[in-house]
């Protein structure tokens, strides 16, 4: 006799010992958007569809800051090309360079999937470099 897709595998404890079951986006949606018609509660629809509540309540807190979308570059990030190379001087660093015993970190270029570009050269405060990057990647 075999177990039902929906009826998940239990061991004599009551422990799940199967493959957890996979929700897609749309069903996810779908009993978010129950519990919000008037009356409803989200132990309810939990109950109505076998979930367990609590997580039928991350659901509503992920659908409230718009992560569950359709949109793919959400679920998973993308992995963006990075190129390596000898770092090139403009003239005013050039200058400094010939003068001073030291040499001068290299700059970092950081191309966003969205055209922006970020250059950044030393001496730069973190806060400043995490907000910056935040609001250019689109996050």
């Amino acid at each position: 006799m075999g177990a039902s897709a929906d009826v998940a595998m239990t061991d004599k404890l009551g422990r799940r010992s199967g493959p957890r079951r996979r929700y897609a986006l749309a069903e996810k949606r779908a009993m978010v958007e129950e519990t919000h018609v008037h009356g409803a509660s989200v132990p309810e629809v939990a109950q109505r569809h076998g979930v367990n509540a609590n997580l039928l309540s991350v659901w509503r807190r992920q659908h409230k800051f718009g992560k569950l979308t359709d949109d793919v570059s959400r679920e998973r990030p993308a992995l963006l090309p990075v190129q390596v190379g000898t770092p090139t001087l403009v003239p005013s660093e050039r200058a400094t360079a010939q003068g001073a015993p030291k040499r001068p970190s290299a700059p970092i270029e950081v191309e966003f999937a969205g055209g922006h570009r970020l250059r950044i050269c030393s001496g730069v405060d973190r806060q400043l470099l995490r907000e910056l990057i935040r609001v250019l990647s689109g996050r």
